[in-house]
């Protein structure tokens, strides 16, 4: 079963990147994102970058969705929900970054971290984080930490092959 796109029409990378196993995207001449000029966004769950960060997490492109959710974050309100949401979100995909390199520890860190900013936002009414993942904080943080406690096989196919760790998808798609 194929997982659904939320902008089709926007190219993948041409490799899901793993520390020390490619070219770094940004710094290396060879890498996917080198002097490719920054999109502007907006700090906004309805934002395209938001979107385009949610369609990289859904296809295990987790070091690229950081990277589309990190500039939202550095720009979003200190202090404000929707920024301890997005650094929560960041460190989802630290998490799949780390079941995917098989580091366990790691993996089960950034999952508890992740969990403890996204259970924090139970408490508050922010439904529209609810409806722009199409999950709760609260059950995003439990199957990511049951995730990283399990540390799901991670077949390496091919280096630089997507590979989707968690079972839930993000989006309404």
């Amino acid at each position: 079963m194929g997982r659904p796109r939320l902008l089709p029409d926007r190219s993948f990378p041409r490799y899901a990147y793993l520390p020390g196993k490619g070219p770094h995207p940004v710094r290396d001449p060879g890498g996917h994102s080198y002097r490719v000029q920054p999109v502007l966004v907006i700090a906004s769950l309805d934002s395209e970058e938001f979107e385009w960060g949610q369609d990289l997490f859904n296809h295990g492109y987790y070091w690229e969705a950081h990277e589309a959710w990190e500039g939202i974050w550095q720009i979003a309100n200190r202090g404000s929900p929707l920024r301890a949401f997005l650094k929560g979100l960041i460190l989802l995909c630290a998490t799949g970054v780390k079941i995917r390199e098989g580091k366990r520890t790691p993996a089960m860190r950034h999952a508890r971290r992740a969990g403890a900013l996204l259970r924090d936002l139970i408490t508050a009414p922010h439904d529209h984080f609810s409806s722009a993942l199409g999950i709760s904080p609260g059950l995003l943080a439990d199957l990511a930490e049951a995730t990283a406690e399990a540390m799901p096989a991670s077949p390496m196919t091919t280096q630089g092959q997507p590979e989707p760790v968690f079972d839930f998808v993000l989006g309404d798609a």
